[in-house]
């Protein structure tokens, strides 16, 4: 592999024609900027176009063909220069963005990811310079001196490296397709939400469990010598890897039976809130105060669950009230029950209702009870809702909360 005679580089760039060399790349990149610009609109977000639409995948490799096309045209014309300092690093640029993009998709929330974008992109800018000085041939010369024995095998340094780099391009490339696949059967709207992610879960694992054994291949590991590995594989599962093993396989039992689903309100170890996430290993519940819990999916299959929302979201509120003794309940509690319905949350069947459930020693003890539809809103609000409703009724009415009432007697 050769590089750039550097020496000579740093002359041609010094001719007056790399200016027209460099107006040239200006103009690919804005055309590249351009229509990148103007496609953005269809798909921001993704990983083609990112946030912002040059921060994608699409902006280095659009002008990179651009710069190559430039090239083929000009080189009858010009002693080219500056293209070949300017296509090695739209290359580099290309590499870095898709690594990035496909790691940043394929795993959103892990903190690894964003320490290896920089670890990525340091390495590709160091194999760049290394080609543009003419290094590399002398440090891949180096690194296949480096040899050892590795069961009867001649295993050098260098093919180690190409090997390591050819299982994480393979990975990489599985990693973007079951990103792809996994955002498309997500947003398949058609198809229930539950049967989505079972068929996004095991479309990764399948995938991933596919590139492993590519990438191993073309690290040049033979595949048979992964019995003895995959023997290994089968007692740590049966010990240390249980729990783990568990948890993955109850995330499928959860979303194949359908007993727990994206949306439910359920009260798992007093801890009571809506689904967010089913996930492979733990199920995300989120209270409405905003906390989240991350529930191990053993314990979903294995342990008593209050799913408020599994056959029926209507779940029943209730809120208590005392009025004083002599209140005509019977003209009360109509207005009462209409004052409940008038809340926007209540529905209205069942319809709500006033039942006398004590005789207070301060006054007459009324349980009002009402329905709601939708529980994933929080029931507090609405119970303030009824509350407030309510007591504007026992206003108007002239009707007395009354107070705790002690008498005092002074022994003679």
């Amino acid at each position: 592999m050769g590089g750039i005679d550097f020496a000579a580089l740093l002359a041609a760039l010094q001719r007056p024609t790399v200016l027209i060399e460099a107006a040239v790349v200006a103009v690919c990149l804005l055309l590249a900027w351009g229509i990148v610009r103007f496609a953005h609109r269809t798909a921001p977000g993704s990983i083609w176009f990112g946030e912002r639409g040059f921060d994608g995948v699409l902006f280095p490799w659009l002008a990179l063909v651009l710069a190559l096309l430039a090239r083929l045209l000009l080189k009858a014309w010009l002693p080219l220069a500056l293209f070949k300092v300017a296509v090695p690093v739209l290359i580099s640029l290309g590499v870095i963005r898709t690594t990035v993009r496909v790691l940043q998709v394929a795993f959103p929330q892990s903190l690894l990811v964003r320490a290896l974008e920089r670890t990525i992109s340091w390495l590709v800018w160091a194999v760049l310079v290394l080609w543009l000085t003419d290094l590399l041939p002398l440090l891949l010369t180096e690194l296949e001196g480096v040899r050892w024995k590795v069961g009867g095998a001649d295993v050098s340094l260098r093919s180690l490296i190409e090997g390591a780099l050819s299982a994480a391009i393979v990975l990489m490339l599985v990693l973007w397709l079951s990103a792809t696949i996994e955002s498309r059967l997500l947003k398949a709207e058609s198809v229930n939400l539950s049967v989505r992610k079972i068929a996004a879960n095991a479309t990764r694992a399948g995938l991933l469990l596919i590139g492993l054994l590519i990438a191993l291949s073309a690290a040049g590991i033979p595949l048979g010598a992964l019995s003895v590995l995959g023997g290994a594989i089968g007692v740590g599962l049966g010990f240390g890897l249980q729990k783990l093993a568990a948890n993955y396989v109850s995330g499928f039992v959860i979303l194949a039976e359908r007993s727990l689903r994206i949306g439910d309100v359920v009260k798992v170890d007093n801890f009571e809130g809506r689904i967010t996430d089913i996930t492979t290993r733990y199920t995300v519940i989120r209270a409405s105060n905003g906390r989240e819990s991350l529930v191990p999916n053993e314990l979903l299959i294995t342990q008593r669950v209050e799913n408020s929302s599994f056959a029926d979201t209507r779940i029943s509120l209730t809120t208590v009230v005392q009025v004083a003794y002599g209140t005509d309940l019977d003209a009360l509690m109509p207005r009462l029950v209409a004052a409940m319905a008038g809340v926007p949350r209540v529905l209205p069947d069942p319809a709500p209702s006033v039942q006398l459930s004590a005789f207070g020693a301060d006054g007459l003890e009324l349980t009002l009870g009402f329905w709601i539809g939708d529980p994933e809103n929080g029931g507090g609000n609405v119970r303030s809702d009824v509350n407030l409703a309510v007591l504007r009724t026992l206003d108007e009415a002239g009707v007395e909360i009354p107070y705790p009432q002690r008498v005092m007697r002074q022994a003679s």
